[in-house]
């Protein structure tokens, strides 16, 4: 997730240059002599140009968070996400979506003991893939109560993944049981 916004950053960054410089060629005479030939053609030129600058930066101020939003967390939710370090009182919506990730053994808790994002929020038919980092020892996925998920034993390999596509809509609530007590819980919220 860095490395896109560090690119998003570059693309803004690059973008904004680019239009400083089309608009600072925009200011002469059109090189031709003459006195803009159509009677202000340079000065519409750069305003059409400042405002496709602007809209491009815009859009990419969308992607930056990689085009996902944040809802205020559910009680729910925050009651069982809060005690996770890396938990912002925020739900990551990702819906309209097919496919999604969450990171097992991102930074959080004091070492990598967190679900990274830690709460989601999905659509019906979403396919959540829990992605493993390598990071802080073995971790697994496991329903809190008696919920769908369990990816099995707790295991530390990078690359390790585990899905679960959700077909009905509520609120899923889980943790790597060997980290739990550190705050190593997660949520699931399908729409």
């Amino acid at each position: 997730m860095t490395d896109d916004l560090d690119r998003r950053t570059f693309i803004r960054a690059t973008a904004a240059v680019s239009g400083a410089g089309l608009l600072a060629g925009c200011g002469g005479s059109g090189g031709d002599g003459g006195s803009g030939g159509d009677g202000g053609s340079d000065e519409t030129e750069a305003a059409e140009t400042e405002e496709m600058a602007t809209t491009e930066a815009e859009e990419m101020d969308t992607e930056s968070s990689g085009g996902m939003e944040t809802v205020e967390a559910s009680s729910e939710v925050a009651d069982y996400v809060g005690e996770s370090s890396n938990f912002d009182g925020n739900t990551v919506v990702m819906t309209d979506q097919d496919e999604v990730s969450v990171a097992v053994g991102a930074e959080g808790n004091g070492g990598a003991f967190a679900f990274d994002p830690p709460a989601i929020k999905v659509s019906t038919g979403t396919t959540v893939v829990w992605e493993w980092t390598g990071q802080g020892a073995g971790h697994n996925v496991k329903s809190e109560g008696d919920g769908p998920l369990d990816s099995g034993s707790a295991v530390a390999e990078e690359g390790t993944t585990y899905e679960y596509t959700f077909e009905e809509a509520g609120t899923y609530l889980y943790n790597c049981v060997p980290h739990k007590a550190l705050g190593m819980v997660g949520a699931v919220v399908v729409e």
